[in-house]
């Protein structure tokens, strides 16, 4: 299930405007050139901003994720035509023989459950081509990045272009080791709907990440840190011998 953020039709049209900084990107489109990848699956694609940006680089790519809403506004972007989207998850692909696949942003700490986790980790792993790589980032739990989730650091007012003011900020509402929760909330200036989203990440140590990797058939190449986050993210290379 996606978050609401994610599969609510109004919270998904915002969620662009609201996040339009995505420098965090760079290195994964750096990393599609280094491996030279012709072919790349974006798991969690969301509404399309790195499969778009490869696409542009002549990349094929193809973006799954399960909420319709985000897809829908995926389809409509300029240059969405170039994109293979499939609704689904990663856990039950069609035939696929990538030479990428990545899971950017928080996709890798959504899935909480760790039956889930070990089939996406066998799904990408067979989408890949013989010596592809996956590659994925988490937060390092030392980084106790969750204390930050409060009104008073992350409230703001955006002015949306057709949609007009909307207000928003994100709580904290548990830390049920490894799980947090976190709401963040919504409000429109111009009908004062308010909507929320529940999120929940799982927080990996990166030894777990590697032994889980390592069962599942690959073989962890690097470990780097996040060109946008130093120190408080790790960034895993995994390829498929």
């Amino acid at each position: 299930m996606a978050d609401e953020c994610f599969g609510h039709p109004r919270l998904a049209a915002i969620h662009d405007p609201l996040d339009p900084d995505r420098g965090d990107l760079d290195a994964y489109v750096r990393m599609a050139e280094e491996f030279g990848a012709s072919r790349v699956l974006d798991i969690g694609c969301g509404t399309g901003t790195f499969p778009l940006l490869l696409a542009d680089r002549g990349i094929e790519v193809v973006g799954v994720d399960p909420a319709r809403a985000s897809l829908d506004v995926a389809r409509t972007r300029p240059g969405s035509e170039r994109v293979r989207w499939i609704r689904g998850d990663a856990t039950a692909l069609p035939p696929l023989r990538v030479d990428l696949a990545t899971m950017t942003a928080n996709v890798a700490q959504a899935i909480v459950d760790p039956r889930t986790w070990r089939r996406t980790l066998r799904g990408a792993y067979g989408a890949l081509r013989p010596g592809g790589h996956l590659v994925f980032e988490t937060r390092d739990p030392a980084g106790r990045a969750w204390e930050e989730w409060t009104r008073e650091i992350s409230h703001r007012v955006t002015e949306i272009p057709g949609v007009g003011s909307v207000e928003t900020w994100v709580q904290l509402v548990e830390v049920s080791w490894p799980l947090v929760t976190f709401r963040w909330t919504y409000v429109f200036a111009t009908d004062g709907q308010v909507l929320t989203s529940d999120s929940t990440l799982r927080f990996r140590e990166r030894e777990e990440v590697e032994e889980d990797l390592a069962a599942h058939g690959y073989v962890v190449e690097e470990v780097r840190d996040a060109p946008d986050r130093p120190g408080r993210e790790f960034v895993f290379l995994a390829r498929r011998p």
